[in-house]
């Protein structure tokens, strides 16, 4: 048995979640402790949290990478922060509206538009930051990119119109989303945590039937993200099953007959 097998078991970290208790290792806050003194941090974190994290960290020592590692030519970098994260994420926690300004596809500009930001989803596809937000006028469910948007203000709400807005929302939101049964080979059971992290960016629910042993994630994913689980899928590849999901299914099987034939095992 692995001696740090505990450390990524599912059941272990899904109690310290339930918690509020989050581990991290000496390495690791030696790492967040150097990324801290970077300037970006300013911009990731409000004062008062950066402050809170550099006085937790205050006895970790900082991560030397000088004497260890170099830097050589690299292709062009896509930062996955972007610098209206935080500010979205305010607003959401905060339970308020906003007023949204952002360019469309032909450059024109549509400006101070009535909205509620609901989530913010990165798509590992065009890896891009994208806001899910209900359109107050026209009662809609739209999607725009990060890097569409040129002004974002924030405006009060009543709280039992944000309540209603946010039902009206979940019940667009169910009509968007996929969700499909992905059950783990049993002999792939050590081998959860990497197949839970494959699937890192959705929403899942996992079930585990003691009797079998047998582990089963409940995924959801917006409808547009089907390519990127269908790759994911290909990748894992047996070590886990579809058990529900007709088309998703239907793919991957087309996908196996695909290459069955292509390697003469199809006749």
């Amino acid at each position: 048995m692995n001696p740090f097998e505990k450390i990524f078991n599912y059941q272990v970290i899904s109690k310290l979640d339930d918690s509020g208790t989050f581990l991290a290792t000496a390495h690791e806050r030696s790492w967040l402790k150097t990324m801290l003194s970077e300037a970006a941090s300013q911009h990731a974190f409000t004062p008062e949290t950066l402050n809170k994290l550099l006085t937790m960290l205050e006895a970790d020592p900082v991560l030397r990478t000088d004497d260890r590692l170099s830097e050589k030519a690299r292709s062009k970098v896509v930062h996955v922060y972007h610098p209206l994260l935080r500010q979205l994420r305010r607003a959401i926690m905060n339970r308020s509206g906003i007023t949204l300004s952002f360019l469309t596809k032909d450059g024109s500009l549509n400006a101070r538009q009535s909205a509620v930001p609901y989530k913010l989803e990165y798509s590992m596809v065009k890896r891009e930051w994208y806001l899910l937000w209900f359109h107050l006028r026209r009662r809609k469910l739209l999607t725009t990119r990060l890097n569409k948007i040129v002004d974002i203000q924030e405006m009060d709400l009543p709280p039992s119109q944000y309540e209603q807005l946010q039902s009206s929302i979940r019940r667009l939101i169910d009509r968007r989303n996929m969700t499909v049964a992905i059950e783990v080979v049993q002999q792939y059971n050590e081998e959860l945590s990497r197949i839970l992290y494959a699937f890192s960016c959705f929403d899942k629910k996992v079930e585990y039937d003691a009797v079998a042993h047998v582990y089963t994630i409940q995924l959801t994913f917006p409808g547009e993200e089907q390519e990127y689980v269908l790759s994911k899928l290909r990748f894992l590849g047996k070590r886990v099953r579809l058990v529900d999901g007709d088309y998703l299914k239907s793919r991957m099987l087309n996908t196996a007959n695909m290459a069955l034939e292509r390697y003469g095992q199809l006749d």
